[in-house]
């Protein structure tokens, strides 16, 4: 096994280019790699996208148009840990644009039904710390949230 990490696979039926540039254009440090056509005798056209090789904020991924047989469900998601409420806001309102959906905690989906937690970088410690009751607190209000608010997070983890 190399020591390069891992790359994540994502399964399209036929958007896996445009979906590769939708999330480099949402995140910084972000790049498209190498496209890969399906040949002749193929299960697709020949010279259709088979796969499109990006990174998004440093994480590598495959594009893969593999048809409708597997979409995305809420089993797998991605965690963006945000420092800040900006940042909460910029990658809520990016990923539920023409199409995402907001859900529940901090979750939603994105245009293509993939699944991220967009949530501040201090969430762990503040529900998984060591006062129980600061981090009832905290689980009870992020429970009644979408959108996760730092601001309000904070409030409940100090007992405001």
């Amino acid at each position: 096994m190399t020591t390069d990490g891992f790359t994540t696979c994502l399964w399209f039926d036929d958007q896996a280019e445009e979906a590769a540039a939708y999330y480099v254009s949402v995140f910084k440090h972000s790049s498209i790699g190498r496209v890969a056509r399906y040949p002749e005798g193929a299960p697709r056209p020949a010279g259709t996208v088979l796969t499109v090789e990006f990174t998004a904020n440093g994480h590598r991924f495959v594009a893969l148009n593999g048809g409708p047989e597997f979409t995305f469900n809420e089993a797998i998601s991605f965690q963006i840990f945000c420092a800040d409420q900006e940042e909460i806001d910029y990658y809520w309102t990016k990923l539920t644009e023409n199409g995402g959906e907001p859900g529940p905690c901090g979750w939603l989906k994105d245009r293509y039904g993939v699944s991220w937690q967009v949530v501040p970088e201090r969430l762990a410690d503040m529900v998984g710390g060591p006062d129980p009751d600061k981090a009832a607190r905290t689980t009870r209000a992020l429970l009644g949230m979408g959108k996760l608010d730092i601001a309000e997070l904070e409030k409940a983890y100090a007992g405001e």
